[in-house]
């Protein structure tokens, strides 16, 4: 068993200890089904608490135990033994109460937390629901749309705001476990009883008829294309209308369904892949992180601003450089209006926004950058200028500093030639924008030192990214493999489609915006730069023509109003461009291409199956650790639908990796080959029988 027992006077209390989280494994159910029939058979003792040891409460069943056959006892059979107990039971909470946690915790009498912990329901986010009576109970204590809001985003709530919802009844001050005694003492001095959630009534009476109907098209919206949420409604519409008993059993279909869905397998396979990111081959665990206490950012655009607030929020003093005023001063104020925006939106107090930007020293003196620990450069992405930058701070930057480039593409080795410590250099590839997207690549140079590259690593956890090493090579992991993707989307144009087409289908696929809406995005101009800069040979020049011809025309994107797609003043919507149609087709005219129609499973496929291709070439080369990663830096950094758990997922789990080799092959004869070879670490896997991770991930 995972816990123990004590008595206390009159008072029994289980203490459930299993570490690191007190996950709700058969040891700790055990734990307190032994709990409860000792304090139910012992006649001095009045009532009992359920309290953790370690840094949390209970967050969830453990995961690891999905998909075996259940061991008793059963996570309901526990909370059964708790709400039946003729002793009233109080759940005393610190950290965290997710999941399971939550659902025991609601299956005591009474519930006590200290003020910084947390409960919710986060079971969505696994692509599943409530299964042990968290969809009945937590509607009876809080009403339906307050369990349909906290049960359908999966977010935690901070203990102030569930007590004002009632699902906490008293917050603690002090040791947690004295003062969990002394208030379960003062109910016994009381008379206090047990008393069940499950006996609660629902009031149906104020609500609408069609709510849970609304309710489904609300969420459909929300969450679109999701399994389990649809399943939510469900599961709270049984909870209102049906006895407890009969919801319960509703309840665990409907479990069982997400259970089964293809979504819950990803989204589940999404979580063990970010915390798989942290394991590095050939990184020393007990090598010690350097002191992060304050850092420098280099530029005050977009992403540089973008970068500073990351730190600003965790609490982290920035001095950010420019070159001349203006520049300083326009990216200042865009980082104040940002904060100033969120705190309108009830994010932020306006303390808050005040607390960040004292923290920010803006400067135009790289003598001011001397006391960073950690300074990232993002500035213009063109090798020279980043390079004299690095030379710039080996003079003036701290002995043990770590210098970091924010580059998309560039070598980082070249970068940190250019100073006498390459071991100091790394790669901090933030994603745009900087201070919304959750991913970081973390670019390791072949003399980046462990404990620069183990800090770097360390310091996206504590600004709240997900940081994915990988080697140092061209476009790194993201980049890399972005360049097939794109390719084929601007090939099925030229050969046919309309970009509104090509632009459809991936966003029908669960992307958040289509190859042509990105590059309108991000400025067509862009592309056309670094083309100009490359060797012609060394890209398909054809499919870039129209593009080529928009940029030239002054169509840049969003920007200007115009770029593949046509944009109203103050409005993002794309709308189809009768000048880009006519391009496309004499663009196709030039190459002699006969247009035909084109498929949306073809433009699919080829878009997506180009991404895996060149994922496994990474994977060959080692650029990345694992296809998990690969997954993980598409989810994030680029929208990937999680609950299709990630291009290498997708391409094993949904497709079928003998299937996607012999479409590949398929599409690298129709388009000539030279521009989708196929990958021979995937003909190798389809010959093996491997997959990804027994290929050695």
């Amino acid at each position: 068993m995972h816990g123990s027992f004590e008595k206390r006077d009159n008072i029994g209390i289980i203490r459930v200890n299993n570490p690191p989280v007190n996950a709700i494994n058969a040891g700790v159910r055990e734990a307190i089904i032994d709990g409860c029939a000792k304090i139910n058979a012992d006649p001095q003792i009045k009532a009992g608490i359920l309290i953790c040891e370690g840094r949390t409460f209970m967050v969830g069943a453990d995961i690891r135990e999905f998909g075996k056959p259940m061991q008793a006892p059963s996570l309901p059979d526990t909370i059964q033994a708790l709400e039946d107990s003729s002793k009233f039971m109080v759940a005393a909470i610190h950290g965290s109460a997710f999941g399971g946690g939550l659902e025991i915790a609601l299956g005591c009498h009474y519930r006590v937390a200290v003020a910084d912990a947390k409960v919710g329901l986060p079971e969505v986010k696994l692509g599943l629901l409530p299964g042990a009576g968290g969809t009945q109970r937590l509607p009876r204590l809080v009403g339906v749309d307050a369990a349909l809001d906290i049960i359908v985003s999966g977010d935690p709530l901070p203990a102030e705001k569930a007590a004002q919802l009632g699902i906490i009844d008293k917050i603690l001050d002090g040791d947690l476990p004295e003062a969990a005694l002394e208030y379960t003492k003062r109910l016994v001095a009381e008379g206090a009883l047990p008393r069940k959630i499950r006996d609660l009534d629902i009031d149906t009476g104020q609500m609408p008829k069609d709510y849970f109907e609304q309710a489904r098209q609300r969420i459909a919206k929300q969450k679109k294309k999701l399994f389990s949420p649809q399943r939510i409604v469900d599961a709270l519409e049984a909870a209102a209308t049906l006895p407890f008993d009969k919801g319960l059993k509703r309840e665990r279909d409907l479990f069982m369904q997400c259970l089964q869905n293809s979504q819950a397998r990803a989204l589940q396979h999404v979580f063990f892949a970010e915390r798989a990111t942290s394991q590095i081959p050939d990184l020393d665990k007990n090598v010690p992180v350097r002191d992060i206490e304050s850092v420098a950012v280099i530029g005050a655009g977009t992403m540089g601003g973008g970068i500073a607030m990351n730190f600003l929020n965790a609490g982290i003093p920035v001095t950010l450089l420019e070159v001349k005023q203006d520049a300083l001063d326009r990216g200042v104020a865009v980082m104040r209006k940002n904060y100033e925006s969120s705190a309108a939106k009830g994010r932020l107090t306006m303390q808050q926004v005040e607390q960040r930007m004292d923290l920010l020293a803006p400067t135009l003196s790289y003598d001011d950058l001397g006391k960073a620990n950690l300074i990232i450069e993002a500035v213009f992405e063109t090798m020279a200028i980043k390079k004299e930058v690095f030379g710039k701070l080996d003079k003036v930057a701290a002995k043990g500093a770590i210098l970091a480039s924010n580059t998309s593409y560039l070598s980082i080795d070249e970068i940190a030639s250019s100073t006498s410590r390459p071991q100091d250099v790394v790669g901090m590839h933030f994603f745009s924008p900087a201070n919304v997207m959750r991913l970081c690549e973390v670019v390791r140079g072949k003399k980046s030192a462990q404990d620069a590259l183990k800090t770097a690593i360390e310091t996206t956890k504590r600004i709240g990214k997900v940081g994915v090493v990988c080697a140092n090579s061209d476009g790194f992991i993201g980049n890399r493999m972005l360049g097939g993707y794109g390719y084929q989307a601007a090939l099925c144009v030229l050969e046919g489609a309309m970009p509104e087409q090509v632009d459809s289908v991936l966003r029908d696929f669960g992307m958040p915006m289509g190859p042509m809406q990105m590059s309108d995005l991000a400025g067509l101009d862009i592309g056309y730069k670094s083309r100009k800069e490359r060797d012609p040979d060394s890209f398909d020049g054809r499919v870039f023509r129209t593009a080529d011809l928009l940029v030239e025309m002054g169509r840049l994107g969003q920007k200007t109003g115009a770029g593949y797609y046509d944009y109203a003043p103050g409005d993002r919507t794309p709308r189809p461009s009768p000048v880009v149609a006519e391009l496309i087709e004499m663009s196709s005219q030039d190459f002699g291409i006969v247009r035909r129609e084109i498929r949306d499973e073809e433009i699919l496929e080829r878009c997506l199956l180009s991404l895996v291709n060149a994922g496994c070439d990474v994977l060959a080369e080692k650029v990345a650790n694992r296809a998990s990663d690969i997954d993980i830096v598409y989810i994030y950094g680029y929208g990937f639908p999680a609950y299709r758990g990630g291009p290498m997922f997708w391409a094993e789990n949904e497709v079928g990796l003998k299937t996607a080799l012999e479409k590949l092959r398929k599409y690298s004869v129709q388009t000539g080959g030279k521009w989708l070879k196929v990958s021979p670490f995937l003909e190798k896997l389809v010959a093996s029988g491997e997959g990804f991770a027994s290929a050695g991930e």
